[in-house]
């Protein structure tokens, strides 16, 4: 699985991710710090990316897209650093890994894990 770190979080989740072996890269080096969230799911979709992000409008995208990609998993918290939910984290890609291949939006906070097969249904 390939994980695209949006850019409203640290980069330092790329290097976490790397370390519990996935590939990961954060957005800024890809692109521009003006990208939007659409071009930033169309890149996802087309390279096959996985969004990894904490900006709830990748959801509504997804609810508007009506597509099957990319996957998008979505943390939700007030600490989003990978030392507070690193390893909640890392527990949820492996337990959702088969879902976020096939196309999901998977949503972790403190608390809970939500997925959702995509596409969404409005």
């Amino acid at each position: 699985m390939k994980l695209l770190v949006d850019m409203n979080l640290s980069p330092a989740w790329a290097h976490s991710l790397r370390a519990a072996g996935w590939e990961a890269v954060h957005w800024t080096a890809l692109g521009g710090p003006g990208a939007t969230d659409g071009e930033i799911m169309r890149l996802a979709r087309d390279q096959g990316w996985v969004v990894f992000t904490h900006d709830l409008d990748f959801g509504t995208l997804l609810a508007h897209a009506q597509s099957g990609k990319p996957s998008v998993f979505q943390v939700r918290a007030r600490d989003v650093t990978p030392d507070h939910l690193g390893p909640l984290v890392i527990k949820t890609l492996r337990q959702f890994s088969a879902e976020l291949e096939a196309g999901a939006l998977v949503t972790v906070d403190e608390a809970r894990q939500r997925v959702r097969l995509l596409p969404l249904v409005r």
